[in-house]
């Protein structure tokens, strides 16, 4: 009598089902994203920020290495070097195209290197300064009868000015405020429960069997009763 019983109770306390958090599941893998992400923070700066800050100094040198080429091919570094930093003429020099060059850089290192910045107006301005003043250099100057350098400077000047403005506005700050967003989420996803408590099905609920008549039952006492009388 015993043993039936204790089979019926241990048959039907096995029926009740013991609820595992269901997002402990998934806990390793996105502690690992949010370690990358953690690694990716820890960066001086982000690597389609570095790529713009090497391409700000590949302009420099680039126009640098042109205005050197030009000083040479013209009759001798020195002497030109002379003729258009000492003795200045706006109308036949260079070295405003270099300083150009120099301003450019130091205006957007000191933005997007040095303070990070998240914002487009460092760029609009060297972009305005720079197309401004090429444009009036052009057309007030006497560069065009210089021969090839006198195209070759101030158009590509012009050009890489714009590329920067591109690589910011279009990869850099987009890119970054994606990585920041995704970031994000997946910490508000990793504090949240991952998957919620699914709906009870009918034999998640327990039931106790039923007392069979003429049976002995238990009284409050843990007792053995006398067996059920049906009338």
């Amino acid at each position: 009598m015993e043993g039936q019983r204790g089979g019926s109770s241990s048959g039907s306390y096995s029926q009740i089902p013991v609820r595992t958090g269901m997002g402990s599941v998934n806990s390793p893998a996105v502690s690992v994203r949010l370690e990358a992400y953690d690694i990716g923070e820890k960066k001086c700066i982000s690597d389609v920020r570095r790529t713009f800050c090497l391409f700000v100094t590949f302009d420099l040198l680039f126009v640098t290495m042109l205005w050197i080429i030009e000083l040479n091919v013209n009759g001798g570094i020195q002497n030109r070097l002379e003729q258009e930093v000492l003795h200045y003429d706006y109308h036949a020099s260079f070295f405003d195209i270099f300083l150009l060059a120099v301003f450019r850089f130091a205006v957007l290192i000191l933005a997007y290197a040095v303070c990070k910045l998240r914002h487009w107006w460092a760029i609009a301005i060297t972009t305005a300064v720079s197309c401004a003043f090429l444009i009036a250099k052009v057309i007030l100057s006497k560069l065009l009868s210089q021969g090839a350098f006198g195209y070759l400077l101030p158009i590509i000047s012009f050009v890489l000015a714009w590329i920067e403005t591109w690589l910011l506005d279009f990869k850099v700050l987009p890119q970054e405020i994606e990585d920041e967003n995704r970031h994000q989420s997946i910490i508000d996803t990793s504090r949240a429960p991952l998957l919620g408590p699914g709906p009870l099905s009918d034999g998640q609920f327990y039931s106790p069997p039923e007392s069979l008549a003429g049976s002995p039952i238990l009284n409050m006492e843990g007792f053995l009763g006398p067996p059920a009388l049906c009338y």
